[in-house]
């Protein structure tokens, strides 16, 4: 039997040989497209797999009520008081610095070290490391150890049995205590080299609103997450709350609600990377995936569409050949397994060419997304093959349970392709694919638009031939002396127009915040350390009042400008503010606000632009030493001669040795754009891929269906119907059923892509010309597609259709 069977699927494969290649293509399509997404996500939730603790090791988010917004962020006050406290807090590590470079010198050569952290002395306790050499007993007591990994142990001594060893930097001599090796798996955490910060840490021990360090909680097993947050707002949010509300002059509830944390979020480690409200090492994007990966099962949904329409066209052909069958005794059940096994086959071959074609593409989509995936993971084969036998029953079942339910006398008369059953399963499902095709069209359009809407938006301010060079974290002291000093120097290079300094430029993330106090009222804003001209230097327009003026003795004290949002925040009018006197938290004195200027973005469009607060760098004492960068504004006519100058300057006199980190400010803010670049990019592909199995299947759909049709054609043209007539005939009943799926996808479209634009600080509004364009673009293809068929249709040989008539 399933021989015969097997004999029968490939005859009926070779008949219809155009709708095998489409369901052939169309599958494999499909499924490439799901098993890169699959990888994809899967890679990326198996960060952290490697800790053999990571079951008890969660980090530490705040909530903060006023501002609905969860912070990454701890102070060690908070860290030290859980520990005590808790019973469920076993130990805790923070994390006060990453990506640190410095130039480390042993007794045999002097290499420059990057990708370094500075940590809490417990870290290996909670991220155990392979030891290679040395001991974590004490790895990281006081201010003179290093641990270094098995690379930085070879760059700096050629060797990884260096415990014990000096290196110096930062102006200090450091012992090697601790060699290890990094993870092979996926971790954001793969320090080259770690340090204690002493000093640091010794200063920020009673600092309850230093928010300067991530902290991941070791807890014991079991623990209830309810409870400890419970624990903590008791024990520790209310009790810092105490401390500073009866000062502020507000009840312990009302500091709460202004200054925070109002709530706690643990998120387990292995789950962050995706998982997490807000990390130290960026913000989750989880949605991302999973609007991928439901768009790439919605091609494998088209797919399976496909092979429904056309099993059902061509299972109408068979319906003689079904009649037979079960008028000699076949059972209801034979049939509907003979059926899926024809569907299986066509499903399985599609499996294994998407699956060539997967190993094909992948280093391209490693490239794309920075990724170094192997086909290596069962969870891939397995998922991948269970789509596969999922399409396998849904493809084959509808038809087959069609076609077995008939009667035999009915089949046997030819009745299946007219009957109700069959035309409005075929039409019900085309219009089901027509919908998701009209969903791509529009959602793709509107992502190009606000994709380029964001990319041509007025920014506030210009970041044109701007050259930004960070000093990094080299033991600079007194880092704004030497930007002073550089200030003077590089202002003679040929081709430097001007200079200046920011604490935060657009683009790099670089910006620190605090409570902003007046009165009883507190709002959170960014701060704007910066030198006297940078405003001006940047472009930035004024609104109101005037620019600090270094002549003026009250501008180098305590006089600030502030940006409208800090006004709107606040709800003041422009007069108001410019009598104002703001507290803020990163220092005990008020300060004056002499001028308001216009919003600029120095983040991601995706965020508004929050409330911020400029001043000069040696207004606060502490700030001094966030001076890290030097800008120059670079005159147009010979941009690149003047970076070479700059770069041997600076290699050669300032900091050679180390590497240069310097960019372009507005190529740096560009940067910010990727993600939604990339989400275009995909939805662009994911697009052309559904227009192509869609149309493909129409187009075999309609050969079928309009075959059927070749005798009343032959009919109608001897009596002397014309071309036209016929074509927009055959055409007609595929023309509505597009009209009505775009008109069904209107609504859906909308509400799905306005909740996508919802995201968006900074949004289009919701565009009619998607929706128009989708409906005459699928109008027109449609018409495209089933007239070439059409036309066809109407050359047919009359002799062949009627000589027995």
């Amino acid at each position: 039997m399933l021989n015969n069977w097997l004999k029968i699927a490939f005859i009926n494969y070779k008949k219809n040989w155009l709708s095998t290649i489409i369901n052939l293509f169309g599958l494999t399509i499909g499924l490439t497209g799901f098993m890169l997404i699959l990888m994809h996500w899967n890679d990326e939730e198996s960060y952290e797999k490697w800790n053999p603790k990571k079951d008890n090791i969660y980090y530490f988010q705040t909530y903060n009520k006023k501002d609905n917004v969860y912070g990454a962020a701890i102070s060690i006050p908070f860290a030290d008081r859980a520990l005590k406290l808790i019973p469920e807090v076993q130990d805790y590590v923070l994390i006060n610095g990453s990506g640190l470079g410095y130039k480390m010198t042993t007794k045999k050569k002097t290499v420059f070290q990057q990708d370094g952290m500075t940590v809490s002395e417990n870290f290996f306790n909670l991220f155990p490391f392979q030891l290679v050499s040395g001991s974590y007993k004490n790895a990281l007591k006081g201010g003179n150890t290093i641990a270094i990994s098995t690379k930085a142990a070879k760059n700096l001594f050629g060797r990884t049995d260096v415990a014990g060893e000096n290196i110096k930097f930062d102006n200090n001599n450091f012992v090697v205590t601790a060699v290890y090796e990094l993870p092979k798996e996926n971790s954001q955490m793969k320090p080259e080299f770690i340090i204690l910060p002493y000093e640091q840490i010794k200063n920020d021990k009673e600092m309850w609103g230093n928010f300067n360090y991530a902290c991941f909680f070791l807890l014991k097993s079991g623990t209830d997450q309810k409870v400890l947050q419970q624990k903590f707002y008791k024990d520790i949010f209310e009790y810092r709350a105490k401390i500073n509300a009866k000062p502020s002059g507000v009840t312990v509830e009302k500091y709460l609600e202004l200054y925070g944390p109002a709530g706690s979020l643990f998120t387990p480690l292995d789950k962050i990377k995706l998982h997490a409200e807000s990390t130290w090492f960026g913000k989750p994007d989880f949605k991302s995936i999973i609007i991928l990966f439901t768009l790439s099962v919605l091609i494998v949904i088209l797919s399976a569409i496909n092979f429904i329409n056309l099993k059902t066209a061509q299972a109408s052909q068979r319906a003689k050949e079904i009649g037979v069958r079960k008028a000699i005794g076949s059972t209801k059940y034979n049939l509907i397994v003979q059926f899926l096994l024809e569907t299986f086959l066509i499903c399985f071959i599609s499996y294994i060419l998407s699956l060539a074609l997967t190993e094909i593409l992948l280093p391209d989509f490693n490239k794309f997304y920075n990724k170094e995936i192997v086909m290596s993971d069962w969870h891939i084969y397995f998922y991948s093959f269970l789509m596969v036998v999922v399409v396998t029953l849904v493809s084959g079942l509808i038809p087959a349970t069609y076609l077995a339910n008939f009667k035999a006398i009915e089949t046997l008369k030819g009745n299946f392709a007219r009957s109700r059953h069959g035309i409005w399963l075929r039409n019900g499902i085309l219009t089901l694919q027509l919908i998701i095709s009209s969903f791509f069209i529009i959602g793709g359009l509107i992502i190009n638009q606000q994709v380029k809407y964001m990319m041509n938006k007025d920014l506030g301010f210009n970041g044109n031939q701007i050259y930004q060079i960070d000093f990094g974290d080299y033991g600079n002291t007194k880092p704004w002396l030497k930007y002073e000093r550089l200030k003077t120097e590089m202002a003679k290079i040929p081709g430097v127009e001007s200079i200046s300094f920011s604490e935060a430029p657009p683009g790099t993330g670089n910006q620190s915040s605090s409570n902003m106090d007046y009165m009883d009222t507190s709002i959170q804003g960014r701060h704007g350390s910066m030198d006297y001209n940078y405003l001006q230097f940047m472009g930035v327009k004024l609104h109101k009042g005037r620019w600090l003026n270094p002549k003026l003795s009250s501008d180098t004290i305590d006089n600030a400008l502030v940006n409208e949002a800090f006004v709107r925040k606040f709800g003041w009018t422009d007069d108001q503010a410019m009598k104002r006197e703001i507290r803020p938290g990163f220092d005990d004195k008020p300060y004056h606000i002499v001028g308001i200027v216009k919003d600029f973005n120095i983040r991601s469009l995706k965020s508004e632009v929050e409330p911020m607060i400029f001043f000069h760098y040696k207004e606060t004492s502490w700030k001094r030493f966030g001076v890290r960068n030097i800008q120059l504004k670079l005159k147009a006519d010979d941009i690149d001669g003047t970076v070479k100058r700059l770069k041997n300057y600076w290699m050669n006199k300032v900091e050679p040795g180390y590497p240069l980190n310097s960019y372009f400010i507005d190529k740096q803010f560009a940067k910010t754009f990727e993600t939604y670049q990339k989400q275009q990019t995909l939805f662009t592909i994911l697009n052309a891929m559904v227009l192509i199995v869609a149309l493909l299947g129409l187009f075999a759909l309609s050969s079928l269906m309009i075959e059927q049709k070749l005798k009343d054609v032959a009919i109608r043209k001897t009596l002397g119907a014309s071309d036209g007539t016929l074509i927009f005939g055959l055409t007609k009943q595929f023309l509505w059923i597009t009209l009505i799926a775009v008109l069904i996808s209107i609504p859906i479209s909308y509400y799905l892509m306005n909740e996508w634009l919802k995201d968006f600080a900074y949004r289009i509004d919701m565009p009619v010309f998607p929706f128009v364009l989708s409906l005459i673009l699928l109008l027109i293809l449609t018409f495209v597609v089933v007239s070439i068929k059409a036309y066809q249709a109407t050359k047919v040989n009359l002799v062949k259709y009627l000589k027995y008539e």
